[in-house]
């Protein structure tokens, strides 16, 4: 039992710095994913994982396998991406979702160019797919630091950032936090995903955002609830999605997002709230 689930972390450095960087991406995403979930915009995340590519790619371009370089090109990138697609949707006829669908598939393709032409098949698997088990102290240090400011943003927006996705008409007539508080939430969301760019790739980092949040939605009817399972549910993916990499030779980043990926089928099946199987079991009816 030790050389099956601990050996593995106690005796490789590199397994120690990838539970790590996935424990910080879990806290971080979290409750990004949870609050993305409720306002129904999941597929708005998986565009603005494609949309850092380019930016990172840029900076790659500039300056090689800069952390700095490629952490500032995917944020303005991605927040570009944002800012452009709802301004293309408010001046012409076009709804926002699919005018971020045109600038998801120009940025993916715009990156892919990119890193094929300064890079090659490696760097571009990399962008793609991450490198959770190469995770260095600045890159950690950044992980971390992502997932800090997006608790202590979040403390501070949650109240209106709650109320916006269940009653926006009345958070409109009582306050005006909700418009800061929606921009406070898409910065920390391109936050989370340029982090999680640098452990599971552009393609995959959006499956920490989103994946924990669905399952959270099947154990608890609360938001707080919600929050707490799908952060705990990212943390159990991250190890168990490494111990699978390390014993089986798979993809590490594949195989967290396969783990988060069968936690979900399984709360699909036997989720208490709104799983199959309680859905279908007879409920007792209320007694006058």
């Amino acid at each position: 039992m030790y050389d099956l689930l601990i050996g593995p972390f106690q005796e490789f450095e590199f397994m120690r710095r990838a539970l790590a960087g996935t424990v910080a991406l879990s806290f971080g995403a979290g409750p990004v994913g949870v609050i993305l979930m409720l306002r129904r915009m999941s597929l708005v995340g998986d565009t603005m994982a494609h949309a850092i590519l380019p930016g990172a790619a840029l900076g790659f371009m500039v300056a090689g396998l800069d952390l700095f370089a490629m952490t500032l090109g995917g944020l303005v990138a991605g927040l570009t991406v944002a800012l452009l697609a709802g301004l293309v949707a408010r001046v012409t006829e076009l709804k926002e979702d699919a005018s971020l669908a045109a600038f998801f598939l120009m940025s993916l393709a715009l990156g892919v160019i990119i890193v094929s032409v300064r890079g090659n098949n490696v760097d571009l698997l990399n962008f793609l797919f991450g490198s959770v088990l190469a995770l260095d102290d600045p890159t950690l240090m950044l992980m971390a630091s992502i997932a800090t400011i997006s608790l202590v943003v979040l403390a501070v927006i949650w109240r209106p950032l709650v109320l916006d996705c269940v009653d926006p008409g009345f958070l409109r007539s009582v306050s005006r936090a909700g418009t800061p508080a929606y921009i406070a939430f898409l910065t920390l969301l391109v936050l989370n995903l340029v982090g999680g760019f640098h452990a599971l790739g552009t393609l995959l980092s959006v499956g920490i955002v989103i994946i924990p949040a669905t399952v959270g939605r099947f154990w608890a009817r609360d938001i707080t609830g919600m929050v707490t399972v799908a952060v705990a549910t990212g943390v159990v993916s991250g190890c168990v999605g490494l111990l699978v990499s390390f014993h089986t030779g798979a993809p590490s980043g594949p195989s967290i997002i396969l783990v988060a990926a069968a936690v979900y089928v399984a709360s699909v099946l036997f989720g208490p709230v709104g799983g199959v199987l309680t859905r279908l079991l007879p409920r007792r009816h209320l007694e006058a």
